[in-house]
């Protein structure tokens, strides 16, 4: 799922003739196999003693091509401090190929296509990388953690073998090296004007319940008014796309950002149309009651982001989604420049019938992939070190996120605090200096995945209370590997896109009312004419021989 803003965040023992960790084993094994391939020649500038915890030093200077995602927020400058303290730490010049972020899935593809790739290819998205494996264009990484101690540490501490399992390919491989987080990250919610609740004697609502209780008293006082608009809509697939990704959570099923044609169904034990089960339905119904009662905005599914806000600060609606950056720098902020005594808070996902969980999967984030030309470098074993350091230790990640400390931040046990003068995501309005925009840290290209309590050390009050309530759930299991191969993956492909399209297009139907709830089984009929039973078939097929071969 991607944050508004893109605030998002963040990997080594050489092979022949290296001190070698014990081996990661997975259920599809496999990593750390390039034991076999003759790396001798391939050591320029790498450590022999190189461990986890241990600060990664080039032997010699070395330079590596990365591709860089320039986020509008904080456009790269190559004067910033995070470069040139790159290499004054590892010895490494990095030489990023900036592009800017709408461009940025386009213009990898067409680079990787042309054998024009940088060596380093970050802030990828899984599956993304599945479109490049069969070409060769990128790296098995996963025949390369034998490197990375400072990776294969955290995968063994955190227990994150199910999770890389689930990005395996049909050969037992995978070609992205994840964020890698301890613990799951929640981002998306509701969130309140409390003073109007408290107004009318209204109490923050814990399930989707009371949400609807709540929201029928709000409509009730202000009968001319939507009580809940909402945004998050244009650019996706899937319109309201946070508050069909928490409103799914709370069913147990993939909505919004999280939606995938195929879910596993844990009590049969195989892969199902995802938009075709019971709970589904029942997330649509919900939702599809809400809008019939005038409660939510049928704008909020067409609507774009500003405007939605624009309601809110207008007081013309008192609900809407959020994330913790945008509760604080954007509504709060703007609502108390025009409102006296104005209140607005992020409640916990509220529950439903599927209790008190996360979905499965959210502990791996977008990570790295590795062009096939790196190995062909006589630098390529110090490369992969470099990589276990800045994106995966402890301090190559503190270093990513927060700076140098004493220059941008000092630290006091656990606590983190910027120097003065300087801002992150608007902590300090007036401050002449930004992290981000000013000194290249906290840059959504580096500051991914990490430590709880390295994650948790730039909450605010806000987030810390929302993530504190949310880190109490319980974690659903991670779909299992089900690799397709490649013909089959192409197959898919033409089938899964217009069984998508139909899916969203019709739950949009279902939920604003221009389709009766009657009509569910001939949807269902829809789908199955789509190809929807030889999907689903193909992918429990993929899932019965991944079992069989690697069990």
């Amino acid at each position: 799922m991607k944050n508004a803003g893109e605030l998002s965040r963040r990997q080594i023992l050489a092979a022949a003739g290296f001190a070698g960790l014990t081996t990661l084993t997975g259920c599809g094994g496999g990593d750390g196999a390039a034991d076999s391939k003759d790396l001798s020649k391939k050591q320029n500038g790498a450590m022999k003693e190189y461990r986890a915890g241990q600060r990664f030093k080039a032997a010699r200077p070395l330079s590596f091509s990365m591709l860089h995602n320039d986020n509008p927020v904080y456009p790269l400058k190559k004067g910033w401090l995070f470069w040139k303290e790159v290499t004054q730490r590892t010895g490494i010049t990095l030489q990023p190929l900036d592009v800017p972020l709408a461009d940025y899935e386009k213009k990898r593809s067409v680079l990787i296509g042309a054998g024009d790739a940088p060596f380093l290819i970050p802030k990828t998205y899984h599956p993304s990388e599945v479109a490049f494996v069969s070409s060769g264009a990128i790296l098995p990484v996963s025949d390369y953690t034998h490197l990375m101690p400072n990776y294969r540490a955290k995968v063994r501490k955190w227990r994150l073998e199910p999770e890389l399992d689930s990005i395996r390919q049909s050969d037992g491989k995978y070609y992205l090296l994840p964020g890698l987080h301890e613990k799951p990250k929640a981002g998306y919610s509701l969130s309140f004007r409390t003073d109007v609740l408290d107004r009318h004697g209204l109490s923050l609502p814990t399930t989707w319940d009371e949400v609807y209780d709540v929201l029928t008293a709000l409509r009730q006082e202000y009968p001319g008014k939507y009580p809940w608009t909402d945004r998050w809509s244009t650019n996706t697939p899937f319109p309201c796309g946070a508050l069909f990704s928490y409103l799914g959570q709370a069913y147990g099923v993939k909505a919004g950002w999280t939606y995938d044609n195929i879910s596993f169904d844990t009590k049969a034990h195989r892969f199902v149309f995802t938009a075709a089960q019971d709970e589904y339905r029942a997330m649509v119904e919900f939702l599809r009651k809400i809008v019939a009662e005038k409660l939510l905005d049928p704008e909020s599914f067409t609507q774009q982001d500003d405007q939605a806000v624009q309601k809110l600060l207008a007081e013309k609606s008192y609900v809407i989604s959020a994330n913790p950056q945008e509760l604080v720098q954007n509504y709060r902020y703007n609502l108390n420049k025009q409102v006296k005594g104005v209140k607005i808070e992020m409640v916990p996902v509220p529950l439903g019938p599927a209790g008190p969980i996360v979905l499965s999967g959210v502990r791996l984030e977008n990570g790295v992939m590795i062009s096939s030309r790196a190995l062909k470098s006589d630098s390529f074993v110090a490369m992969m070190q470099f990589v276990d350091w800045l994106w995966y230790s402890d301090e190559g990640q503190e270093f990513c996120k927060w700076g140098v400390e004493g220059v941008t931040y000092t630290k006091s046990g656990d606590t983190y605090r910027l120097k003065p003068g300087i801002s992150l995501m608007g902590s300090a309005p007036d401050a002449p200096k930004d992290l981000q925009k000013d000194y290249g840290f906290f840059n959504g290209v580096f500051t991914y995945g990490g430590s709880w309590k390295l994650v948790s050390s730039s909450f605010g009050p806000d987030e810390k209370k929302f993530q504190d309530a949310m880190s109490q759930r319980r974690q659903l299991p991670v779909d299992p590997a089900h690799p397709l191969q490649s013909a089959e993956q192409e197959q898919a492909t033409l089938w899964d896109t217009p069984l998508k399209d139909h899916a969203i297009q019709n739950t949009l139907k279902f939920v604003l009312g221009k389709r009766p709830m009657s009509e569910w089984n001939a949807y269902l009929g829809e789908l199955k004419a789509k190809n929807m039973q030889q999907l689903v078939d193909l992918h429990n097929k993929a899932y019965e021989r991944f079992k069989k071969e690697n069990g």
